[in-house]
Protein backbone atom coordinates (compact mmCIF):
# COMPACT_ATOMS: atom_id res chain seq x y z
CA UNK A 1 0.00 0.00 0.00
CA UNK A 2 1.30 3.82 -0.91
CA UNK A 3 0.74 6.85 0.57
CA UNK A 4 1.46 10.69 -0.60
CA UNK A 5 3.68 12.34 1.41
CA UNK A 6 6.44 14.70 1.26
CA UNK A 7 9.84 15.02 0.87
CA UNK A 8 10.11 16.56 4.60
CA UNK A 9 7.79 14.08 5.96
CA UNK A 10 9.06 11.01 3.98
CA UNK A 11 13.05 11.76 5.45
CA UNK A 12 11.24 12.19 8.86
CA UNK A 13 9.43 8.56 8.41
CA UNK A 14 12.80 7.32 7.60
CA UNK A 15 14.23 8.64 10.18
CA UNK A 16 11.76 7.59 12.80
CA UNK A 17 11.86 3.71 11.59
CA UNK A 18 15.73 3.29 11.34
CA UNK A 19 15.71 4.43 14.78
CA UNK A 20 13.02 2.25 15.96
CA UNK A 21 14.97 -0.76 13.68
CA UNK A 22 18.47 0.26 15.31
CA UNK A 23 19.63 1.67 18.74
CA UNK A 24 22.59 2.82 18.08
CA UNK A 25 21.39 5.10 15.46
CA UNK A 26 21.74 8.86 16.87
CA UNK A 27 21.14 12.20 15.62
CA UNK A 28 23.25 15.57 16.57
CA UNK A 29 22.79 18.58 15.34
CA UNK A 30 21.76 22.30 16.22
CA UNK A 31 18.08 22.01 16.41
CA UNK A 32 17.57 19.39 15.89
CA UNK A 33 15.67 17.79 19.35
CA UNK A 34 13.40 20.40 20.68
CA UNK A 35 12.91 22.23 17.78
CA UNK A 36 12.71 19.37 15.62
CA UNK A 37 15.21 21.12 12.71
CA UNK A 38 14.02 24.61 10.85
CA UNK A 39 12.17 22.39 8.08
CA UNK A 40 10.55 20.25 10.94
CA UNK A 41 12.55 17.04 9.41
CA UNK A 42 13.51 15.70 13.32
CA UNK A 43 9.96 16.45 14.32
CA UNK A 44 8.85 14.08 17.25
CA UNK A 45 12.10 12.43 17.25
CA UNK A 46 13.21 14.05 20.74
CA UNK A 47 9.86 12.91 22.36
CA UNK A 48 10.03 9.43 21.62
CA UNK A 49 13.50 8.98 21.73
CA UNK A 50 14.75 11.23 24.39
CA UNK A 51 17.91 13.24 24.86
CA UNK A 52 20.38 10.19 24.46
CA UNK A 53 19.83 9.70 21.07
CA UNK A 54 18.51 13.09 19.58
CA UNK A 55 20.80 15.53 20.82
CA UNK A 56 21.16 19.18 20.58
CA UNK A 57 24.33 20.33 19.56
CA UNK A 58 26.28 23.86 19.99
CA UNK A 59 26.84 25.71 16.57
CA UNK A 60 30.18 24.35 15.72
CA UNK A 61 29.38 22.16 12.59
CA UNK A 62 33.58 21.15 13.40
CA UNK A 63 32.22 19.49 16.31
CA UNK A 64 29.41 17.87 15.09
CA UNK A 65 30.96 16.53 12.10
CA UNK A 66 34.30 15.56 14.73
CA UNK A 67 31.94 13.97 17.42
CA UNK A 68 30.11 11.76 14.37
CA UNK A 69 33.75 10.14 13.65
CA UNK A 70 34.14 9.54 17.50
CA UNK A 71 30.72 7.90 17.83
CA UNK A 72 30.47 5.93 14.53
CA UNK A 73 34.58 4.41 15.41
CA UNK A 74 33.16 3.56 19.15
CA UNK A 75 30.64 1.54 17.66
CA UNK A 76 27.19 3.80 16.94
CA UNK A 77 25.28 5.09 13.86
CA UNK A 78 25.11 8.77 14.05
CA UNK A 79 23.59 11.27 11.77
CA UNK A 80 24.94 14.48 11.83
CA UNK A 81 22.47 17.18 10.62
CA UNK A 82 24.35 20.36 9.29
CA UNK A 83 21.60 23.09 9.21
CA UNK A 84 22.87 24.40 5.23
CA UNK A 85 25.41 22.70 3.37
CA UNK A 86 27.79 25.09 3.09
CA UNK A 87 28.66 25.01 6.42
CA UNK A 88 29.97 21.13 6.02
CA UNK A 89 33.21 23.57 5.15
CA UNK A 90 33.48 24.33 8.55
CA UNK A 91 34.34 21.10 9.32
CA UNK A 92 36.33 19.97 6.03
CA UNK A 93 39.03 18.59 7.97
CA UNK A 94 37.30 16.27 10.16
CA UNK A 95 35.18 14.88 7.22
CA UNK A 96 37.91 14.71 4.35
CA UNK A 97 40.61 13.60 6.06
CA UNK A 98 39.85 12.02 8.93
CA UNK A 99 35.75 10.28 8.46
CA UNK A 100 36.84 9.69 4.46
CA UNK A 101 40.77 8.13 5.24
CA UNK A 102 40.35 6.02 8.52
CA UNK A 103 38.97 2.98 7.55
CA UNK A 104 41.58 2.68 4.74
CA UNK A 105 44.47 3.99 7.24
CA UNK A 106 43.38 1.64 9.35
CA UNK A 107 43.12 -1.63 7.03
CA UNK A 108 39.26 -1.70 7.51
CA UNK A 109 39.76 -2.37 11.42
CA UNK A 110 37.80 0.61 12.02
CA UNK A 111 34.43 1.23 9.94
CA UNK A 112 32.99 4.83 9.68
CA UNK A 113 29.20 3.80 9.74
CA UNK A 114 27.90 7.99 9.74
CA UNK A 115 25.76 10.04 7.57
CA UNK A 116 26.30 14.13 7.10
CA UNK A 117 22.26 15.40 6.09
CA UNK A 118 22.42 19.20 4.56
CA UNK A 119 20.17 21.43 2.82
CA UNK A 120 21.63 22.20 -0.20
CA UNK A 121 20.78 24.41 -3.49
CA UNK A 122 19.97 28.55 -4.01
CA UNK A 123 15.98 29.65 -4.55
CA UNK A 124 15.02 32.04 -1.85
CA UNK A 125 16.92 34.65 -1.65
CA UNK A 126 19.33 33.18 0.97
CA UNK A 127 22.36 34.24 -1.00
CA UNK A 128 25.81 33.75 -0.85
CA UNK A 129 26.61 31.56 1.97
CA UNK A 130 23.01 30.03 2.18
CA UNK A 131 22.30 28.66 -1.17
CA UNK A 132 25.71 26.32 -2.37
CA UNK A 133 25.14 23.13 -3.65
CA UNK A 134 28.66 21.12 -3.22
CA UNK A 135 28.31 17.47 -4.80
CA UNK A 136 31.12 17.73 -7.22
CA UNK A 137 33.51 18.71 -4.19
CA UNK A 138 33.22 15.53 -2.24
CA UNK A 139 32.40 13.07 -4.70
CA UNK A 140 36.11 13.71 -5.40
CA UNK A 141 36.87 12.91 -2.58
CA UNK A 142 37.79 8.73 -1.97
CA UNK A 143 35.81 6.81 0.59
CA UNK A 144 32.79 9.39 0.68
CA UNK A 145 29.19 8.68 -0.82
CA UNK A 146 27.14 11.04 -2.10
CA UNK A 147 23.12 10.79 -2.34
CA UNK A 148 21.02 13.85 -3.57
CA UNK A 149 17.53 12.37 -4.21
CA UNK A 150 14.38 14.64 -4.88
CA UNK A 151 11.47 12.58 -4.77
CA UNK A 152 10.24 11.23 -1.39
CA UNK A 153 10.52 7.48 -2.37
CA UNK A 154 13.90 8.03 -3.22
CA UNK A 155 14.21 9.92 -0.53
CA UNK A 156 12.76 7.44 2.03
CA UNK A 157 14.34 4.61 0.45
CA UNK A 158 18.21 5.90 -0.12
CA UNK A 159 18.16 7.69 3.59
CA UNK A 160 17.37 3.76 4.64
CA UNK A 161 20.21 2.62 2.47
CA UNK A 162 22.75 5.43 3.78
CA UNK A 163 22.14 4.76 7.15
CA UNK A 164 22.76 1.11 7.31
CA UNK A 165 26.20 1.65 4.89
CA UNK A 166 28.95 1.13 6.86
CA UNK A 167 31.16 3.70 4.97
CA UNK A 168 30.34 7.44 5.62
CA UNK A 169 27.69 9.13 3.12
CA UNK A 170 26.55 13.00 2.56
CA UNK A 171 23.36 13.31 2.08
CA UNK A 172 21.58 16.38 0.30
CA UNK A 173 18.64 17.45 0.26
CA UNK A 174 17.35 20.29 -1.92
CA UNK A 175 16.31 23.04 0.71
CA UNK A 176 13.48 24.02 -1.84
CA UNK A 177 12.30 20.33 -2.57
CA UNK A 178 10.70 19.63 1.47
CA UNK A 179 7.45 19.98 0.06
CA UNK A 180 7.62 18.38 -3.18
CA UNK A 181 5.51 15.31 -2.98
CA UNK A 182 4.89 11.90 -4.17
CA UNK A 183 3.96 7.91 -3.40
CA UNK A 184 5.83 6.48 -0.43
CA UNK A 185 5.09 2.39 0.42
CA UNK A 186 4.29 1.90 3.86
CA UNK A 187 6.37 -1.35 3.85
CA UNK A 188 9.96 -0.97 4.76
CA UNK A 189 12.25 -1.34 1.66
CA UNK A 190 15.53 0.64 0.79
CA UNK A 191 17.20 1.84 -2.48
CA UNK A 192 20.95 1.22 -4.00
CA UNK A 193 23.27 3.13 -4.54
CA UNK A 194 24.38 4.01 -7.94
CA UNK A 195 21.26 2.73 -9.58
CA UNK A 196 19.74 5.90 -11.64
CA UNK A 197 15.99 5.91 -12.52
CA UNK A 198 14.75 7.30 -16.28
CA UNK A 199 12.26 9.57 -15.22
CA UNK A 200 10.99 9.89 -18.76
CA UNK A 201 11.35 8.20 -21.75
CA UNK A 202 12.77 9.64 -25.39
CA UNK A 203 14.42 9.31 -28.54
CA UNK A 204 16.42 12.56 -29.53
CA UNK A 205 18.03 13.81 -26.13
CA UNK A 206 19.26 12.06 -23.11
CA UNK A 207 19.12 14.88 -20.26
CA UNK A 208 20.92 13.92 -17.04
CA UNK A 209 19.85 16.21 -14.22
CA UNK A 210 20.99 16.67 -10.54
CA UNK A 211 18.52 16.73 -7.61
CA UNK A 212 16.23 19.82 -8.47
CA UNK A 213 17.20 20.28 -11.86
CA UNK A 214 14.94 16.53 -12.56
CA UNK A 215 11.95 18.46 -12.25
CA UNK A 216 13.19 21.32 -13.87
CA UNK A 217 14.43 18.84 -16.76
CA UNK A 218 10.91 17.10 -16.85
CA UNK A 219 8.78 20.33 -17.08
CA UNK A 220 11.05 21.55 -19.91
CA UNK A 221 10.69 17.99 -21.96
CA UNK A 222 7.02 18.41 -21.97
CA UNK A 223 7.29 21.42 -23.46
CA UNK A 224 9.93 20.36 -26.40
CA UNK A 225 7.37 17.11 -27.15
CA UNK A 226 5.30 19.54 -28.28
CA UNK A 227 7.90 20.40 -30.57
CA UNK A 228 8.56 16.97 -31.66
CA UNK A 229 11.17 16.81 -29.54
CA UNK A 230 11.04 13.99 -27.14
CA UNK A 231 13.79 14.10 -24.16
CA UNK A 232 14.62 11.12 -22.08
CA UNK A 233 15.30 12.22 -18.85
CA UNK A 234 17.55 10.64 -16.49
CA UNK A 235 17.68 11.29 -12.47
CA UNK A 236 21.12 9.86 -10.91
CA UNK A 237 19.69 9.80 -7.53
CA UNK A 238 23.33 9.29 -6.41
CA UNK A 239 26.66 11.72 -7.17
CA UNK A 240 28.84 8.80 -6.14
CA UNK A 241 28.79 5.84 -6.79
CA UNK A 242 27.55 7.21 -10.61
CA UNK A 243 25.53 5.12 -12.81
CA UNK A 244 26.87 5.76 -16.18
CA UNK A 245 25.73 2.42 -17.33
CA UNK A 246 22.45 3.72 -17.69
CA UNK A 247 23.31 6.85 -19.17
CA UNK A 248 25.94 5.37 -21.54
CA UNK A 249 22.89 2.90 -23.04
CA UNK A 250 20.32 6.25 -23.07
CA UNK A 251 23.01 7.91 -24.81
CA UNK A 252 22.98 5.12 -27.77
CA UNK A 253 19.62 5.18 -28.34
CA UNK A 254 19.27 9.16 -28.56
CA UNK A 255 22.98 9.92 -29.90
CA UNK A 256 22.68 13.36 -27.67
CA UNK A 257 23.64 14.69 -24.39
CA UNK A 258 22.79 16.97 -21.82
CA UNK A 259 23.44 17.80 -18.17
CA UNK A 260 22.36 20.14 -15.82
CA UNK A 261 22.84 20.48 -12.55
CA UNK A 262 21.82 23.61 -10.43
CA UNK A 263 25.95 24.13 -9.04
CA UNK A 264 28.47 26.17 -11.04
CA UNK A 265 29.43 25.05 -14.41
CA UNK A 266 32.89 25.13 -13.64
CA UNK A 267 34.23 22.00 -12.23
CA UNK A 268 30.72 20.79 -11.94
CA UNK A 269 29.59 17.53 -11.85
CA UNK A 270 28.60 17.93 -15.16
CA UNK A 271 31.72 17.82 -16.47
CA UNK A 272 33.13 14.58 -15.24
CA UNK A 273 29.62 13.04 -16.41
CA UNK A 274 30.28 14.17 -19.89
CA UNK A 275 34.04 13.27 -19.80
CA UNK A 276 33.28 10.08 -18.40
CA UNK A 277 31.01 9.47 -21.21
CA UNK A 278 32.89 11.02 -23.92
CA UNK A 279 35.54 8.45 -22.93
CA UNK A 280 33.32 5.86 -22.70
CA UNK A 281 30.97 6.06 -25.42
CA UNK A 282 32.20 8.90 -27.87
CA UNK A 283 31.25 6.95 -30.91
CA UNK A 284 27.78 6.89 -30.13
CA UNK A 285 27.72 10.88 -29.59
CA UNK A 286 26.13 12.77 -32.97
CA UNK A 287 26.72 16.00 -30.92
CA UNK A 288 28.64 17.66 -28.92
CA UNK A 289 27.61 17.43 -25.33
CA UNK A 290 25.97 19.91 -23.37
CA UNK A 291 26.29 21.37 -19.63
CA UNK A 292 23.51 23.75 -18.29
CA UNK A 293 24.51 24.66 -14.98
CA UNK A 294 24.88 27.55 -12.69
CA UNK A 295 26.68 30.71 -13.12
CA UNK A 296 30.12 30.75 -11.64
CA UNK A 297 29.28 33.55 -9.70
CA UNK A 298 28.38 33.83 -5.88
CA UNK A 299 24.52 33.47 -5.35
CA UNK A 300 23.21 36.87 -5.45
CA UNK A 301 20.60 38.08 -2.40
CA UNK A 302 18.87 40.16 -5.12
CA UNK A 303 15.97 37.36 -6.30
CA UNK A 304 16.12 38.96 -10.08
CA UNK A 305 19.80 38.33 -10.12
CA UNK A 306 19.63 35.20 -8.33
CA UNK A 307 17.03 34.13 -10.82
CA UNK A 308 20.00 34.63 -13.53
CA UNK A 309 22.09 32.51 -11.88
CA UNK A 310 19.80 29.66 -11.49
CA UNK A 311 19.40 27.32 -14.13
CA UNK A 312 15.96 26.81 -15.18
CA UNK A 313 13.36 25.19 -17.70
CA UNK A 314 13.59 27.93 -20.17
CA UNK A 315 17.54 27.96 -20.02
CA UNK A 316 17.29 23.99 -20.79
CA UNK A 317 14.72 24.38 -23.58
CA UNK A 318 16.81 27.19 -25.85
CA UNK A 319 20.18 25.08 -25.11
CA UNK A 320 18.58 21.52 -26.07
CA UNK A 321 16.51 23.40 -28.76
CA UNK A 322 20.33 24.80 -29.93
CA UNK A 323 22.02 21.46 -30.00
CA UNK A 324 18.93 19.78 -32.29
CA UNK A 325 19.36 22.93 -34.58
Amino acid sequence: MTRVMTIKQALNEALFEEMQRDETVIIMGCDVAIRGNPFGVTKGLYEEFGPDRVRDTPISEAAIIGACLGAAATGLRPIGEILFSDWITIGMDQLVNQIAKIRYMFGGKIEVPLVIRAPVGAGGGQAAQHSQSFESWFSHVPGLQVVMPITPYDVKGLLKTAIRSNDPVLFFEHKRGYEIQGEVPEEDYTIPFGEAVVRREGSDVTIVAVSVMVHRALAAAEELSQMGIECEVIDPRTAYPFDYDTVIQSVAKTHRLVVTHESTRRSGIGAEIVSQVTERAFDELDERPVIVAGRNVPMPYNRTLESMVIPNEERLRDAILELMD
